[in-house]
C-alpha cells in the first residue's frame, strides 16, 4: 500500500526515513499497437519526461535588479511562466497521463522574490504566506523535485515549511539523518502508467543531491544531516527500485556531469558526478542533470557493467530551457523494456508566459518589486563592477568596508578586539551599478547577489599570503609585452568570478607574467612588509569560510564569530545609516596587476 506523503513528512522532520510512492494513474491507451504479419502484435508505449533545474526563484521573465524585463545578448527568456507554456504544449501533444515533470533542484534561492519570502515576509511565520515557487510548481503540476544545495541556504526550518507547501515530494536519497543514517527526505518517487491492453508501466524517479551541502551550509546541517556520494547511494537504491518492479528508472541529480569538484578534498565525494553515476551504476535509463548551470541537450554514457547507454540532459538554469526525454518501450517476454531514449531541450524564448501563472503570482511579484525599489540613501557618483575583475574597484571596496565594520563592532570587548581586521569580497556581477543619486535596495542587491552571511576567522600572515596566491590563479599568465585582452585575461582554469577574491587592508601587486604560486609581490601591511607571524581577523563570507572555492587555510582556521544576517542586508543597513554613499569613505587602491613590476593598466 502506498505510503501517505503527509504522514511521511510529519515523521521525517529532520530525522526519519522511508520511501514515498505515488499510486497508479489513469492513462489513455498506449501508442498504437504495431501489427506484424504472421506474428502476435507487438505492444509499445511512449513516455515523455520533462525536466527543469536550477530555477533559482525565477517565476517571471523579470530582472528585479534592473527593474525591467529580462534580456541578454543571446535572446534568452526566463521563468516558470514560460516553462508552464512549454509543459502545456507537450502534455497536449503526448497526453498528460503519458508524461512526467521533474526538477533537479536549487529552487528556493536566487532572486529577491525568494529572498523576500524567506526573510522579509517569511513562509515560516505563523499564518505566513505560501512560497511563490510552491504556488507556481503546484499549479504547473510537477511530479517530483530533487533537493539542490541552495535549498538549505535558509536553514532546515524554511526548507521543511516549503516542503509542506508542495504537492510533490522533494527527493534526496543521499540526504541522510546524521544520527540514524536513514533518509531524511523521500529517496524516490514511483508512478504507474496504465496501458490499454497491456500491463502497466512503472516509472521510478530517484533523487540525488550534492555532497557539497555539508561544506556550503555547514552551519545549518552539521550534526543533523549528512550527504554521502551520489554513486554510492544510487548503487544502493537503483537495484531496490528494479526489484520493486520499476520498468523505467530516471535519476534527478543535483550534480553536474564533469566529474570535478570545487571543494578539493574536503569531502570524499565528487561534486559533479552525474556521468559517473551513469557509468558506474547499472539499471538507470536516463539522468536529469543539474547544478552546473550548463546546457547539455543530450549526453550518452555507456554503463561499464551492463554496456547499456544512459542518456543525460541538463537544461540551462533560471528556466531558460527545459529538457525533454522521449522513451520508447516495447513489451517483450512478459515485461516492458526501454527500447530507446532520446533527449533534447526546448527554449523558453520561443513561447509566451502562461497567463494562469502570471495571474496566480502577480500580487507577490508586485510586492517584491516595490520592496527592492525602496530608496535607502544617495550616491555621490556612479559605482560599477564593469572593470572590477582586473582593476581595484571602489564598488567592491564597499563590500569589504561593510564587512570590516560589522566584524570590528562584533569583536569589541573580546580577546580578538586588538587584532587588525581584513576582509574578502568577490566581483560577483560584471554589470552591477550603483547610480549617482538615489540608491535603492535593488541597486545594492545587484552588487551582492548571493545570500551569504558573515564569518570571522583568524589567519596568520603566512596563510594570508597563500590565500592571495591562490586567488591570483584566476588570471591567465600573460608575458610582459604581450597584448592584453581584458576579455581573455581572467577565469584561468575555468575559475568563475565568484572564486576570485579581493583582500582589503593590505597592499599588494599581482604579477601576471609569473607562474601560478609566484604572483603576489610587494605585499605590505601598515606600510611595512607583511610579517608572516602577524595574526589577522579575516571577515569572510560563509561560503568561503566553509571551504567554497577550496581556498587554502580558511576552512580550518579558528572561527571567532559568525551571524545569520545576510551580507547584502548589512550593506543596506550601512548605506541607510550613512545616508550618503561617498567613495571617499571606503575606497582605496589596495592591489593592481603588474608584469615584471610594470602596471598593466
Amino acid at each position: 500500500m502506498p505510503l501517505n506523503r503527509r504522514k511521511f513528512l510529519k515523521k521525517s522532520a529532520v530525522t526519519g526515513a522511508g520511501v514515498a510512492f505515488a499510486g497508479a494513474v489513469g492513462a489513455p491507451a498506449a501508442q498504437a499497437v504495431e501489427a506484424r504479419k504472421g506474428h502476435r502484435p507487438v505492444k509499445r508505449y511512449a513516455l515523455t519526461v520533462m525536466g527543469t533545474t536550477d530555477l533559482h526563484g525565477h517565476v517571471f521573465n523579470w530582472d528585479y535588479f534592473k527593474d525591467a524585463e529580462y534580456a541578454d545578448a543571446a535572446g534568452n527568456a526566463q521563468g516558470l511562466a514560460r516553462i508552464s507554456t512549454l509543459v502545456n504544449a507537450i502534455r497536449k501533444e503526448k497526453g498528460r497521463a503519458n508524461t512526467l515533470l521533474l526538477d533537479a533542484g536549487d529552487t528556493i534561492q536566487g532572486t529577491p522574490l525568494t529572498y523576500y519570502y524567506a526573510k522579509v515576509d517569511p513562509i515560516t511565520a505563523k499564518g505566513g504566506p505560501v512560497h511563490p515557487m510552491a504556488q507556481a510548481m503546484n499549479a504547473i503540476g510537477y511530479d517530483a523535485v530533487a533537493l539542490g544545495n541552495h535549498e538549505f541556504n535558509y536553514g532546515i526550518e524554511t526548507l521543511r515549511k516549503f516542503e509542506s507547501q508542495c504537492d510533490f515530494p522533494l527527493l534526496g536519497a543521499n540526504a541522510l539523518d546524521a544520527k540514524t543514517l536513514k533518509p531524511a527526505f523521500p529517496p524516490y518517487f514511483m508512478k504507474t502508467f496504465r496501458v490499454h491492453g497491456a500491463p502497466p508501466v512503472k516509472v521510478a524517479v530517484l533523487g540525488l543531491t550534492n555532497p557539497g551541502i555539508a561544506i556550503w551550509d555547514k552551519a545549518y546541517v552539521q550534526g543533523k544531516l549528512t550527504f554521502p556520494g551520489l554513486e554510492e547511494q544510487a548503487a544502493k537504491w537503483v537495484p531496490k527500485l528494479r526489484s520493486m518492479g520499476a520498468d523505467v528508472v530516471v535519476v534527478s541529480a543535483h550534480s553536474g556531469a564533469s566529474g570535478t569538484s570545487s571543494y578539493g578534498d574536503q569531502v570524499p565525494y565528487v561534486e559533479n558526478s552525474a556521468a559517473l553515476v551513469a557509468q558506474q551504476v547499472p539499471g538507470i535509463d536516463a539522468i536529469l542533470v543539474g547544478h552546473a548551470h550548463l546546457e547539455i541537450p543530450e549526453l550518452k554514457v555507456t554503463n561499464a557493467a551492463s554496456g547499456k547507454t544512459v542518456v543525460l540532459s541538463e537544461p540551462l538554469a533560471f528556466a531558460e530551457r527545459m529538457s525533454v526525454f522521449d522513451f520508447q518501450l516495447v513489451f517483450e517476454r512478459g515485461c516492458w523494456r526501454v527500447e530507446s531514449v532520446a533527449a533534447s531541450v526546448r527554449n523558453t524564448n520561443a513561447v509566451a508566459d502562461d497567463p494562469r501563472i502570471t495571474r496566480l503570482l502577480k500580487d507577490e511579484h508586485d510586492v517584491v518589486v516595490a520592496y527592492v525599489n525602496q530608496v535607502v540613501g544617495s550616491a555621490t557618483e556612479t559605482l560599477t563592477t564593469v572593470e572590477a575583475r582586473y582593476k581595484d574597484a571602489p564598488i567592491i571596496d564597499l563590500i569589504t568596508k561593510v564587512q570590516e565594520d560589522v566584524v570590528r563592532a562584533a569583536l569589541v570587548g573580546t580577546q580578538y578586539a586588538s587584532l587588525p581586521v581584513i576582509a574578502q569580497a568577490s566581483p560577483f556581477s560584471r554589470t552591477s551599478e550603483i547610480p549617482a543619486g538615489d540608491v535603492t535596495i535593488r541597486d545594492l542587491s545587484s552588487l551582492y547577489v548571493y545570500d551569504n552571511t558573515l564569518v570571522a576567522k583568524v589567519l596568520t600572515g603566512t596563510q594570508v599570503r597563500a590565500y592571495l596566491e591562490y586567488s591570483a590563479n584566476y588570471f591567465v599568465r600573460t608575458p610582459a609585452g604581450a597584448v592584453v585582452d581584458t576579455e581573455k585575461l581572467t577565469n584561468a582554469n575555468n575559475r568563475p568570478d565568484y572564486n576570485y577574491d579581493y583582500v582589503s587592508g593590505l597592499r599588494y601587486d599581482i604579477d601576471i607574467a609569473q607562474a601560478e604560486g609566484s604572483r603576489i609581490k610587494n605585499l605590505t601591511y601598515g606600510g611595512a612588509p607583511l610579517d608572516d607571524a602577524q595574526q589577522f581577523v579575516f571577515a569572510v563570507n560563509n561560503y568561503r569560510a566553509n571551504g567554497g572555492g577550496a581556498f587554502p587555510f580558511v576552512a580550518s582556521a579558528p572561527e571567532v564569530w559568525s551571524e545569520s544576517t545576510e551580507i547584502r542586508t548589512r550593506i543596506a543597513e550601512w548605506v541607510t545609516a550613512k545616508g550618503s554613499l561617498d567613495p571617499a569613505e571606503f575606497a582605496s587602491v589596495d592591489w593592481k596587476l603588474t608584469r615584471e613590476g610594470t602596471p598593466v593598466f
